[in-house]
C-alpha cells in the first residue's frame, strides 16, 4: 500500500502542476492545430516536463547552487517568460502568425508550445521544481524514497495527458468564438500567475520584506 506521505506528494503535486486548469491553456496554446500536431506537442511537452522535473528531484539543489542561481531568481525568471506569452494569448499574436503560415506552422519551431511555454514554465515550473526538490530530500537523499516520489510525479504528468487528449473535444465544444473568449480569459489569468511568481520570488529575495531564501 501506498504510504500516506506519497499520497501527499501526489496530492501535492497535482495542485500545484494542475493537469485541470492546463487543459484548457493547452487549447489555448495549440488552437487552429491538427489532432497529430497536438499529439505530438502533448507528448513532447510531457517527455521534457519529466525529465526535467527528474533532474530536479534527484540534482535540483545542487544544480541550482553549482550556477549560482537562487530559487527566488528562478521564479523570477519563469514570471517574466510566462507574461510575455500570456501578452500573446491575450492579443491573438500566436494565432495569427498561424493562420499567416497556413499548414506550414506545424513545422516551424518558433509556433511550437511544447517546450516554451507547456513544458516550462506551465508543467515544469519553478514550483513544480521547488516541490520536487523538496519532496525527494525529506528522507535524507534515499533513492527509494526520490524514487517513489519522481513514480508519484509521473502519474500526476499522466493525469496531464488524459486532459490534453480531450482537448480537441472540448474545443469542438466551445466552437472558434468560444474558444477564442476562453483564450483571452487564459491570457489575464496567466498574466496574473506570471506577475505572482514575480511577486514570490521578490518577496522571497527579501526585496518585499520577507526572509531572503536560497
Amino acid at each position: 500500500m501506498i504510504g500516506a506521505e506519497y499520497i501527499t506528494a501526489f496530492v501535492t503535486l497535482f495542485v500545484i502542476i494542475d493537469p485541470i486548469g492546463l487543459a484548457p491553456v493547452f487549447i489555448a496554446l495549440t488552437l487552429g492545430e491538427s489532432h497529430r500536431a497536438r499529439l505530438r506537442i502533448a507528448f513532447r511537452s510531457l517527455i521534457i516536463a519529466a525529465v526535467l522535473l527528474t533532474l530536479f528531484g534527484i540534482f535540483g539543489d545542487k544544480i541550482l547552487a553549482g550556477i549560482g542561481i537562487s530559487m527566488p531568481a528562478f521564479r523570477i525568471a519563469g514570471g517574466v517568460l510566462l507574461f510575455l506569452t500570456a501578452l500573446d494569448m491575450l492579443f491573438e499574436r500566436r494565432t495569427k502568425r498561424r493562420e499567416a503560415q497556413g499548414e506550414e506552422h506545424e513545422a516551424d519551431p518558433e509556433t511550437d508550445p511544447s517546450v516554451f511555454p507547456l513544458a516550462t514554465p506551465l508543467l515544469a515550473g519553478p514550483g513544480a521544481m521547488a516541490t520536487m526538490i523538496l519532496l525527494a530530500g525529506r528522507e535524507g537523499g534515499d533513492w527509494l524514497h526520490v524514487v517513489a516520489i519522481i513514480a508519484m510525479m509521473l502519474l500526476v504528468l499522466g493525469c496531464v495527458l488524459v486532459m490534453f487528449l480531450l482537448a480537441t473535444p472540448i474545443e469542438r465544444a466551445l466552437g472558434r468564438t468560444g474558444t477564442m473568449v476562453v483564450t483571452r480569459l487564459l491570457g489575464m489569468l496567466l498574466a496574473a500567475l506570471a506577475i505572482q511568481f514575480i511577486l514570490d520570488g521578490l518577496h522571497g529575495a527579501g526585496l518585499m520584506g520577507g526572509v531572503p531564501t536560497s
